[in-house]
């Protein structure tokens, strides 16, 4: 079933504009998203053949089947609670029968996990990101060796250091473990490359130092440490950070790079909007999307507040917002029985 088939077959119960333009937040470069309702034919929702979100390609058109509206109402979804939400001025299709659905009907205490609780994790992701940017990484991957270290006197020298120094190289060597200590060896040097030492590592993709068996007799030729902790560090951040760099918007980024405040502006302006609602939720008891600060938070988008500023205002928000749920008179979770029995009289109507 497609999009098209829902407009065909006039399945369609509600269609509204949805995002900046909702939210009040549209400039002359903003998409225009939809969202909208349907419901799966009866013979459909009796059979195999249920349905329950259809979008294009992009994703910036979705319809959620009724029954599937519901469930995430019940949830306190906030996606699906700003549809109901939908300013009338962006309403572009609206059956009778959605007038059964109002957000008085679902609006609870969950909204602080649902709401707020997506807004902090995505200020979280945000200082991930913050420590990205200011943190490259480069795209050639250190060894195991740049992570080891030669004692030297009182101090410790960088084991590439040291073997350049020496003339030495790290395939001849061989290393033994010292008893009661965490990752210091015994090396070993063999010019003659006859003894059998596996060298310090295997390949360059190692994540354990290699270690042999030394004849009695030889001697040390230094006491190497390998940081082996700071190397799984080092792997984990380079990892995430090239994964990021494989995935990221590109034309977001440059933005993001000209405003020079290493942080996602546009994502964090809709992370305190989030906030701002949450809060509205607890402190009237109600649901209003269309934004009062629009100047404000067009100005985060333009990257105009520092990443300091937008963090203190994030921390601000959540603080209102556990004040004033804490004396919220919203039910705990939305009625289960009273919402479903709304969706069942939608159905029967619908049906016949």
């Amino acid at each position: 079933m497609t999009i098209q088939d829902l407009k065909n077959k006039k399945l369609i119960l509600f269609e509204a504009i949805s995002g900046s333009r909702a939210f009040g937040l549209a400039t002359k470069n903003s998409d225009t998203d939809i969202r909208g309702i349907y419901y799966i034919p009866k013979e459909d929702f009796f059979g195999l053949n249920y349905v329950p979100q259809i979008s294009n390609e992009t994703n910036d058109i979705t319809y959620y089947e009724i029954g599937r509206l519901i469930e995430l109402l019940q949830k306190n979804n906030p996606n699906i609670l700003e549809i109901l939400a939908s300013p009338e001025d962006c309403i572009l299709e609206k059956h009778p029968l959605m007038d059964l659905l109002k957000p008085e009907d679902f609006l609870s205490k969950l909204c602080k996990d649902t709401f707020a609780g997506y807004a902090i994790s995505q200020i979280k992701k945000a200082k991930g990101l913050n420590k990205k940017i200011l943190n490259p990484i480069d795209q050639e991957r250190k060894s195991l060796l740049d992570f080891c270290f030669i004692l030297e006197d009182h101090r410790s020298v960088p084991l590439k250091e040291w073997l350049f120094r020496n003339e030495k190289v790290q395939e001849k060597c061989g290393l033994v473990s010292i008893d009661h200590t965490k990752g210091m060896f015994a090396l070993f040097y063999d010019n003659t490359h006859t003894l059998g030492y596996k060298g310090i590592i295997r390949n360059e993709e190692a994540n354990q130092v290699s270690v042999s068996s030394v004849p009695k007799g030889e001697k040390t030729a230094a006491y190497l440490f390998c940081n082996l902790d700071a190397y799984s560090v080092y792997c984990k951040d380079y990892k995430e950070y090239w994964k990021w760099v494989s995935e990221r918007n590109e034309d977001r980024y440059k933005v993001n790079q000209n405003h020079g405040q290493n942080y996602d502006s546009k994502n964090m302006m809709h992370t305190i909007r989030l906030l701002q609602s949450c809060e509205h939720i607890f402190k009237t008891g109600s649901m209003h999307i269309r934004v009062e600060n629009r100047d404000e938070l067009l100005d985060i988008k333009a990257g105009n507040w520092s990443y300091d500023e937008v963090m203190k205002k994030a921390e601000d928000l959540v603080k209102s917002i556990d004040q004033y749920h804490s004396v919220s008179t919203l039910p705990e979770e939305p009625d289960l029985e009273k919402t479903t029995k709304i969706l069942v009289e939608i159905r029967e109507r619908l049906y016949g």
